[in-house]
């Protein structure tokens, strides 16, 4: 009996945790998220110009952790690695350390960097697209992001290419966000593609994941999603789930070549 009650005693509170959560069908989430999502229309990024066209390839690089100067200019050093028909960057979160102001602006000169080297050797900018991560809204709720760089949520259209830039820093993509996504896909390119810093499966909301899963099946190509500092795919759909590595020590990075519908991942490293 007295081994009964000690077992109720600890099952309980977890246990009446989950019943409250599944009961609560419109919860509104106790995090910043809904407020970052208000940001969603003040989008200040360039699209790609000249327009992408039906052949071209891009760069996807995730968890840089720029902390000072040297770390900038080690992630600018990606473009030694560029080739003429690379056309934008998309960095999936975790861009920086401390999501400080002074790290953004690090980051944002060499994005700079980037872009006037570009448009030095192939007559054409290379707009880099950021994606908010968990250390990036360490400092004041990602009001440095807010200030300097705009939107954490955003779409981005070239040719018949479709960019989705979601935001889950907080582990959860929230109900206004997913509905917005859920709206705008009707009106996607025929390649799509999606981008987010935490991987799914480490989503506080399960019901998240279904519904996204859901909103992406004939719909998109492949979910890039970084945080895991590891390299793998999952197919779910007809759906990729591609996971990445972090930028690190050795520079890892991914060249995606795309080529009318079909679409292949390189991995590089500088």
């Amino acid at each position: 009996m007295v081994t009964l009650i000690l077992i109720i005693k600890k099952i309980f509170p977890p246990l009446l945790f989950c019943i409250v959560l599944l009961s609560c069908g419109d919860l509104n989430y106790f995090s910043s998220l809904e407020s970052r999502f208000d940001w969603h229309r003040d989008v200040r990024l360039e699209r790609p110009d000249p327009p992408l066209g039906e052949n071209y390839s891009f760069i996807v690089v995730s968890d840089t952790h720029i902390t000072n100067l040297n770390d900038a200019q080690r992630f600018s050093g990606i473009k030694d690695s560029l080739i003429n028909t690379d056309r934008f960057i998309v960095v999936t979160g975790d861009i920086t350390e401390h999501g400080s102001a002074r790290e953004l602006r690090y980051f944002l000169e060499a994005a700079k960097d980037i872009g006037e080297f570009a448009l030095t050797n192939f007559g054409y900018k290379i707009p880099l697209y950021p994606v908010i991560g968990n250390h990036d809204v360490y400092t004041d709720e990602a009001r440095a992001w807010k200030e300097l760089i705009g939107a954490t949520v955003y779409r981005v259209d070239s040719s018949g290419t479709s960019l989705f830039i979601l935001d889950n820093a907080s582990g959860f993509f929230g109900f206004n966000q997913l509905d917005w996504l859920e709206r705008e896909l009707r009106s996607a390119g025929k390649n799509t593609f999606v981008f987010a810093h935490t991987n799914l499966e480490s989503m506080l909301d399960i019901r998240e994941w279904g519904r996204l899963r859901a909103l992406l099946k004939g719909r998109c190509k492949i979910m890039f999603i970084g945080h895991v500092h590891n390299q793998y795919t999952r197919e779910i759909d007809g759906v990729r789930y591609f996971h990445l590595k972090n930028f690190g020590s050795r520079g890892d990075f991914y060249r995606v070549h795309v080529e009318g519908q079909a679409i292949t991942i390189e991995p590089r490293s500088l």
